[in-house]
C-alpha cells in the first residue's frame, strides 16, 4: 500500500488544530495551570504543523527553523504539565535548554543538510524520553499520609490517572523509534531528509503522528478529566474554611497511618488542640471575627506541621493532628511553634490575641483506631482547659 505523503503531513495541520480547537472549547482558558500548558502544547503544534507547510513556498530556512522552535516549545510545555498533574521530576533546564538551542543551531547548519535533521530529531526523541519517564515513573505510595487514596478498588475511574498515563505512552512511543529512525537513515540517505519523499519510513512517521495526535488528545481530556475529580474529591474532604481535612477525612486516612506505625513499629501520637474561648470571641467581633480566627489558627497549623502529618478540624473548635514517628517531645515543639506563630500573627491579622489549650495522647498496643487515640487526648485537653488554659497535657502514664 502507498501513501501520499505531502497529504498525510498536511492533514496533520487539520488536526492539530482540531484538537488545540477542541481542547480549548473543553476546558476553557481560565482553568489549572497543568491544563493550560496542556492547552497551549496543542496551539503551539498547530502553529508549528502551518509554518512547516508554509516553508514550501519560500523563506525555507525561516519557517523550517521557527517550526522546530514551536515543536520543540510544545513538547517541553507538555513536559511541565505532565509534571504538575502527576508529580515533579528532574530536567527543567533541559527542557528549557531545548526549545532555544535546538533552533537556533538547526537555523545556522541550514546548509549541513544532514547535521541539521539529525540535530532536530535528536532534541525531539530526547525531549520524547522525557516526557515518557515522567508518564512511567511509578505513582506515590498510596500509603503516605495526606495522600488521595489511588490504588484502591472503590476509586473512582476518574481518579486512577493510569488509562491515560498508557494511552499518552503508546501516542508517543512510535513517534520516538520512527524519528530517531529516520535521522539515523537521514544521514546515509540524503533522498530521506524531506519528509514529504516517497519514502516507507516518511508514510510510517506520518502515520504514527496521526496516531499521537488522535490518542495525544484523548489522553489529555483524560488528564484534564482527572484533575478536576481528584480537586472535586480534595474539596469533599475539606473544611472550607480552614482548608484542612474534615472530621471524616482524617478518621479514615488515620487508618493508614496506624497501620504503618504498627507495620514499622515506629510511634505515633494524636494532638487534639482547641481554640480558648471561641465563644467570647464570637460575642466581641462577631462570627465573622470567630471565622477569621479559625482560618488563621488551621493556616498557621498547616505551616508549622510537618511533612508527612496529618491535621484536620475534628470539631467546631477543635484540631486533631496525628504525628507519625513521633517521640515524646514532639507534640511540645509542634504546640510551641504554633504559639509562636500565633503570637506573630494574630494581632496583626484579627486584631486581637488568639491561644489554644491542647491534649495528645500515644499510640499504644490495645488501641483498635484512632477513636481511642481521641478519647484520651481529649481528657489530656479537658485537663488542660480546666488548669487554666493556654496549655499542653500530654495523657496520663506519658512524661513530657
Amino acid at each position: 500500500m502507498s501513501f501520499d505523503n505531502p497529504t498525510l503531513f498536511n492533514l496533520l495541520l487539520i488536526q492539530a488544530l482540531a484538537s488545540a480547537g477542541l481542547m480549548l472549547a473543553l476546558t476553557g482558558w481560565q482553568t489549572s495551570a497543568g491544563s493550560r500548558r496542556a492547552l497551549l502544547f496543542w496551539l503551539l503544534q498547530a502553529v508549528s504543523w502551518l509554518l512547516l507547510a508554509g516553508s514550501e513556498f519560500g523563506h525555507e530556512r525561516l519557517l523550517l527553523s521557527l517550526a522546530m522552535l514551536g515543536f520543540s516549545a510544545s513538547l517541553s510545555l507538555l513536559w511541565w504539565a505532565l509534571c504538575l498533574w502527576l508529580r515533579p521530576m528532574p530536567g527543567r533546564a533541559l527542557l528549557l535548554l531545548a526549545p532555544l538551542l535546538m533552533p537556533l543551531v538547526y537555523a545556522l547548519q541550514f546548509e549541513d543538510s544532514t547535521f541539521r535533521v539529525a540535530w532536530a530529531h535528536g532534541w525531539l526523541a530526547l525531549q520524547l524520553v522525557m516526557l515518557g519517564l515522567v508518564l512511567a515513573r511509578p505513582e506515590r505510595s498510596t500509603l503516605e499520609p495526606g495522600m488521595l487514596l489511588q490504588r484502591r478498588p472503590d476509586v473512582a475511574p476518574g481518579l486512577d490517572n493510569r488509562r491515560w498515563r498508557l494511552l499518552l505512552l503508546a501516542a508517543l512511543l512510535p513517534v520516538f523509534l520512527l524519528s530517531l529512525l529516520r535521522a539515523g537513515q537521514g544521514l546515509l540517505d540524503p533522498r530521506l531528509l524531506s519528509p514529504l519523499g516517497p519514502a516507507t519510513i516518511n508514510s510510517a512517521l506520518a502515520l504514527s503522528l496521526h496516531w499521537a495526535l488522535l490518542a495525544g488528545l484523548l489522553a489529555l481530556v483524560l488528564a484534564w478529566r482527572n484533575e478536576i475529580e481528584t480537586e472535586l474529591a480534595r474539596l469533599a474532604q475539606t473544611d472550607g474554611l480552614t482548608g484542612l481535612i474534615d472530621a471524616r477525612a482524617f478518621l479514615a486516612r488515620s487508618v493508614d497511618m496506624i497501620s504503618m506505625a504498627r507495620r514499622h513499629q515506629e510511634p505515633l501520637a494524636l494532638m487534639v488542640l482547641d481554640i480558648d474561648r471561641l465563644k467570647e470571641i464570637n460575642a466581641l467581633h462577631g462570627t465573622e471575627g470567630g471565622d477569621r480566627a479559625l482560618a488563621l489558627f488551621g493556616s498557621c497549623l498547616q505551616a508549622q506541621m510537618r511533612l508527612g502529618d496529618l491535621a484536620g478540624r475534628v470539631g467546631g473548635e477543635e484540631f486533631g493532628v496525628l504525628m507519625a514517628r513521633c517521640e515524646a517531645l514532639g507534640p511540645q515543639a509542634l504546640d510551641q511553634r504554633l504559639r509562636t506563630a500565633l503570637a506573630a500573627r494574630a494581632r496583626n491579622e484579627l486584631g486581637f490575641g488568639l491561644n489554644f489549650s491542647a491534649g495528645w495522647a500515644k499510640l499504644r498496643h490495645g488501641d483498635r483506631s484512632v477513636d481511642d487515640l481521641m478519647r484520651r487526648a481529649e481528657i489530656a485537653l479537658y485537663e488542660a482547659k480546666h488548669a487554666g488554659r493556654g496549655l499542653l497535657v500530654a495523657e496520663p502514664g506519658v512524661e513530657m
